[in-house]
C-alpha cells in the first residue's frame, strides 16, 4: 500500500520547512509549463536508470499531472527497498485547485 499525501498536507510540510524531497515524474516539456521550484525532475521513463542517486533513508514525495504516474513511481520506488515513499494525491492538477501560479494544462 501507498501513503498518499493531499495537496493541503503538502503545504503545510513546506511551510514547515520539513526535510522531504519531492520528485516529479513528468515529462521534462510539462515540467516546463508548470512546477514545484522545490521539485527534482526525474521522469518515470527515467527512474529506473537513476534511482541510484536517490538515497532509501530519505522521506519522498512523488508527484505528477494526476497522480497515476506518481502512484507507479512510488510503487517501483517500494519495490527497490524504498519505505519512506508517498504519492502527491491528484497531482499538479490538484495543486491548481488550491494555488493559481499552478496553471492547468
Amino acid at each position: 500500500m501507498i501513503n498518499q499525501i493531499s495537496v493541503d498536507d503538502y503545504q503545510k510540510l513546506r511551510t514547515d520547512k520539513k526535510e522531504i524531497i519531492l520528485i516529479d515524474v513528468r515529462e521534462e516539456w510539462e515540467h516546463k509549463i508548470v512546477n514545484f521550484e522545490e521539485a527534482k525532475l526525474i521522469s518515470l521513463n527515467t527512474l529506473s536508470e537513476n534511482i541510484q542517486s536517490l538515497d532509501k533513508s530519505k522521506q519522498y514525495i512523488i508527484h505528477c499531472h494526476h497522480g497515476v504516474r506518481s502512484l507507479q513511481a512510488c510503487l517501483l520506488l517500494k519495490n527497490k527497498g524504498f519505505n519512506n515513499v508517498s504519492n502527491l494525491k491528484g497531482g499538479i492538477d490538484a495543486m491548481s485547485e488550491i494555488d493559481p501560479k499552478f496553471k492547468k494544462y
